[in-house]
C-alpha cells in the first residue's frame, strides 16, 4: 500500500520567474554567440547573422516568457 502523500507544493511565483529570467538571458547569449561564429565563419560587412540571431533569440524569450507568465496565472 502506497502511503497518503501530501501534493507537491508548487513553485513560488517568483521563484518561477527568476528562472525565465534566468532562461531569457541565456537564451539570448547563446543566439548572440552563434551568431558571432557565423559571422567570423562567413564574413560580411554589417554582422548581419549576430544581429539576426538576436533579434531571432529575443523574440523566442518573449514567446517563452508569455507562455510561462500564462501557465503561472493559470
Amino acid at each position: 500500500m502506497m502511503k497518503n502523500q501530501e501534493p507537491k507544493k508548487p513553485l513560488n511565483k517568483y521563484i518561477r520567474l527568476t528562472g525565465a529570467g534566468l532562461q531569457m538571458g541565456i537564451t539570448i547569449y547563446l543566439a548572440a554567440y552563434f551568431g558571432k561564429w557565423l559571422d567570423e565563419k562567413y564574413p560580411n560587412e554589417n554582422n548581419i547573422y549576430t544581429t539576426v540571431l538576436i533579434l531571432f533569440g529575443v523574440a523566442i524569450s518573449f514567446y517563452s516568457l508569455l507562455r510561462q507568465i500564462k501557465n503561472i496565472n493559470n
